[in-house]
């Protein structure tokens, strides 16, 4: 069970497919709240809960946190949202455990998104890279990491 940022508490009940999906920025939003839009169509019935802004929202995802709230350039900001940052996480890791989503869809956002789905992998979570992080010359790590924690295809 988890509780929305309207303080509404959702339980995993229902016949609906649960997914939990995260956009850190803008861009992430906007894709994030196309594919729910087209994810429901295909079966109205899928529930959406994470991490967006107000596209996802439109959509009808249950935020448990805005990413512009999220959202951080430089050191400074960093420091100043890092427990609201960590909170948010140790929550979406407790949904995991506790929710058992079918799917958690990730958009970007690596710093976040790769040690969630380490965590969503540990909890019988399948991941989907929905929008894959850069891989930068010297940030090479990543594709093993995103390789690791992903669902294989057959």
């Amino acid at each position: 069970m988890h509780t929305n940022t309207n303080g509404n508490r959702n339980e995993r009940t229902g016949t609906g497919k649960l997914v939990l999906i995260v956009a850190g920025e803008a861009s992430g939003d906007l894709h994030g709240g196309n594919l729910v839009r087209s994810m429901k169509r295909i079966d109205s019935s899928c529930r959406f809960y994470g991490i967006g802004g107000r596209k996802m929202r439109e959509e009808g995802v249950d935020l448990i946190a805005d990413s512009a709230d999220m959202a951080v350039v430089g050191l400074t900001e960093v420091t100043s949202k890092l427990n609201m940052i960590m909170k948010v996480m140790s929550r979406l890791k407790k949904s995991l455990r506790e929710l058992k989503p079918d799917m958690a869809i990730l958009i970007d956002y690596p710093d976040f998104n790769l040690p969630l789905a380490g965590s969503a992998k540990k909890c019988g979570v399948k991941v989907f890279y929905y929008i894959s992080p850069q891989v930068w010359a010297w940030r090479k790590g990543r594709i093993g990491k995103i390789k690791k924690r992903s669902i294989k295809w057959s």
